[in-house]
């Protein structure tokens, strides 16, 4: 099954790159970089896949089964901008141009001082070289990862103020996943490109992940009624699981022992909710589907003032690196 769905992706890559993408890469006199643009094509196709799943399947079950009505419908555009920036290749094309040379000269020199590659699937052969067995377990290193990657946008106050702009959604929908500082986004890259290196995934294993990755938390950020009952919540990340993650003064924060708000929150899994249950970040209460967004956005603090986070992309990202910074 997954040798077909491999194969037709391919043909299909392949197709869509002589069709459409070779012609314009020519002509904007790219043609040292057919490699590399037919490398894209890969990512434009998973994009274009999800982008139909999202519309067919998720729009529709958002409309039956909406958690609250539609009421800032300019947000949601915000994070459609960002969803199609991400999705159709915009943001991996920026980071070409810009990481991808200073990664290559580091893979580089790794090889030269002999640091070869280790193969995480081929510690047990004929068995982890099994195309299924090998991406299983490439993903749940991958989700083993992200988890913590996602505890640290939590911990420290520098990645927190970068973060937070996922967190001031309100109106939380399936486009919100990709609403990200674009530098938080960066960081996380760089981390999930290095582990992948480290441990031999393929370019076609990396592409699979991301996709199943990126629609499950597509469904995960939906306006949608939905858990998957006391056994089901324990095994995949449900969208009343992540809401919770989102939830005013619940997800994103923990109170101490004065009863002051402080970084922490629960429910950071990607896909694998036995990580919180693991380190004790769970929450399983089903039946809660509270108001999203961060408590500095709606409770005044002692002179009476709220935190904007921007209505619009750009606003949000300058707005993202004042935080940062410390600039008010």
């Amino acid at each position: 099954m997954i040798d077909t769905l491999a194969d037709l992706f391919s043909d299909t890559q392949a197709w869509l790159f002589q069709a459409l993408v070779q012609p314009i890469v020519f002509a904007l006199g790219f043609g040292g970089f057919t490699e590399q643009a037919f490398d894209g094509t890969g990512w434009l196709l998973v994009g274009l896949v999800q982008l139909v799943v999202m519309l067919v399947v998720l729009w529709p079950a958002e409309r039956r089964w909406p958690v609250e009505p539609v009421t800032d419908r300019r947000a949601i555009a915000t994070d459609i901008a960002y969803t199609l920036i991400h999705r159709l290749g915009a943001f991996r094309l920026a980071l070409f141009f810009s990481l991808e040379p200073l990664l290559d000269d580091v893979i580089g020199s790794l090889r030269t001082a002999g640091l070869g590659t280790w193969h995480l699937d081929q510690i047990w052969p004929g068995v982890t070289d099994i195309a299924w067995v090998s991406l299983l377990i490439y993903l749940v290193v991958f989700d083993f990862v992200d988890y913590w990657i996602h505890r640290g946008q939590h911990r420290f106050q520098w990645w927190w103020a970068l973060h937070a702009l996922h967190h001031s959604q309100r109106q939380m929908t399936m486009w919100s996943d990709n609403r990200n500082h674009l530098l938080d986004d960066v960081i996380r890259d760089v981390i999930l490109v290095a582990v992948a290196l480290g441990i031999g995934v393929g370019p076609g294993q990396f592409i699979a992940i991301v996709a199943i990755t990126q629609l499950s938390e597509n469904l995960q950020h939906a306006n949608l009624r939905l858990h998957f009952g006391r056994w089901g919540e324990r095994l995949w990340v449900s969208p009343r699981f992540h809401r919770l993650h989102h939830a005013i003064g619940i997800g994103h924060e923990s109170i101490d022992a004065q009863g002051k708000p402080h970084l922490g929150g629960c429910n950071y899994a990607v896909l694998l909710p036995v990580w919180d249950t693991l380190f004790g970040t769970a929450n399983y209460q089903l039946n809660r589907f509270d108001p999203t967004g961060i408590r500095d956005q709606v409770e005044p603090d002692a002179q009476g003032r709220v935190r904007h986070y921007g209505s619009g992309l750009l606003a949000q990202q300058w707005l993202g690196l004042k935080r940062m910074l410390g600039w008010g």
